[in-house]
């Protein structure tokens, strides 16, 4: 018996290896790329793609002549986080963290255009935050949403935010046009964390550094959040703090992979 049977499902089995191969590429491919990488007709490549794009797995670039996960990939990927190896491994980061911030700390997963909260470590002494387990907020709005957009292919953020009415407000305040979430991205970039300030909830600010996998993807982002009323906080230094735990996180997801 062959030790590699031919799938009973071709197209299914094609379907499932365009997927694989584009969550472990740092950016959008071109569709001759998947099919000679993968061996599949090209022909039969377009058609995969369509069908994926169509219940919004992938994106298409044109501009690029390239191909990228979408957001119902990310949704995918957000429940698998919240079931098992993040939510398991990260709640003791979180936990250490928090102790030694004296601050409320979380973890959150990308889900389309959403933040999905999957822990979250409130510090003694501090109220309830409105990013408790299970809940979702506007990406774009939340630090930890910018974090992980920010580490995302310029083409796919732009694709999953064509224009105005993707950015949705919760307080009247916020990137409000595709340019606006492109300038806050370039500030995330170029400080190496993500921050807000009364973005999501009015009184709170927070800061917040992506979880990357092993090719260069946000898995998630770890936050740090803490009331403007409150004693003065340095957010270089709780940044750095977030920093510190995502990359952690990161070597322990690769050591689980």
């Amino acid at each position: 018996m062959s030790d590699n049977p031919r799938p009973q499902v071709p197209a299914a089995d094609q379907t499932l290896r365009i997927l694989s191969l584009l969550a472990r590429q740092p950016g959008p491919m071109a569709a001759q790329s998947i099919a000679s990488s993968l061996g599949i007709p090209r022909s039969s490549t377009y058609h995969l793609l369509a069908t994926l794009e169509e219940h919004g797995y992938v994106v298409h670039l044109p501009g690029d002549r390239r191909w990228g996960l979408g957001t119902a990939a990310f949704e995918l990927g957000g429940g698998y986080a919240r079931q098992q190896p993040l939510a398991r491994l990260g709640r003791p980061l979180l936990a250490a963290l928090s102790d030694r911030v004296g601050e409320s700390a979380h973890l959150a997963v990308l889900a389309g255009r959403d933040v999905l909260y999957i822990v979250e470590e409130r510090a003694p002494r501090r109220p309830a935050l409105v990013t408790d387990v299970g809940v979702r907020l506007p990406a774009h709005l939340t630090a930890t949403g910018r974090a992980m957009l920010a580490a995302l292919p310029r083409e796919q953020v732009r694709a999953s935010f064509p224009d105005a009415t993707a950015l949705t407000q919760r307080h009247g305040s916020g990137p409000a046009t595709p340019r606006a979430l492109r300038e806050v991205l370039r500030e995330v970039r170029a400080a190496g964390f993500a921050r807000e300030d009364g973005k999501v909830t009015p009184g709170f600010r927070s800061v917040a550094a992506a979880v990357l996998d092993h090719a260069g993807w946000p898995a998630a982002a770890v936050a740090i959040t803490w009331p403007s009323d409150g004693p003065e906080r340095d957010a270089a230094s709780l940044a750095a703090a977030a920093t510190t735990t995502a990359a952690e996180l990161a070597r322990r997801i690769g050591r689980h992979a």
